[in-house]
């Protein structure tokens, strides 16, 4: 059985239940306020109240599914490069990376979605790589 097909076989509850957990807990290392999680999760802040409590019976969509996908491992990308303190604040500290025009990371995301998210987790792991 290959990586792949374990996780395709895992009921989508499962699936979301694990990355609803794991983005609330990064939300609370990250120190985001409700509407910041929410807007990151593209979720109304009522939605997303419901959805970081266990038992959350609504669906994701593909698209906050990703979201969520690319919010942990940039969360793991930032906690492998930089220090504690650092790594949890990083997201809230104006940048004048690339990606950022002096903006703090969390901002830019937020405005810019899922294909923002992305490339803020790409350029997080470049700087990782040392690309």
């Amino acid at each position: 059985m290959t990586m792949e097909s374990a996780v395709k076989e895992r009921p989508v509850a499962d699936v979301q239940a694990v990355a609803l957990k794991a983005f609330s807990r990064i939300a609370e290392a990250w120190s985001l306020t409700g509407r910041e999680a929410a807007a990151l999760a593209d979720m109304s802040d009522s939605t997303w109240k419901r959805a970081k409590k266990p038992g959350f019976s609504g669906e994701l969509t593909r698209d906050q599914i990703l979201r969520l996908s690319a919010l942990v491992g940039l969360y793991k990308s930032l906690e492998l490069y930089f220090n504690p303190p650092v790594a949890e604040q990083w997201i809230k500290l104006a940048n004048r990376g690339p990606e950022f025009d002096g903006q703090r990371p969390i901002d830019a995301m937020i405005r810019g979605g899922l294909p923002k998210i992305l490339r803020v987790r790409t350029y997080v792991d470049a700087l990782r790589g040392g690309v």
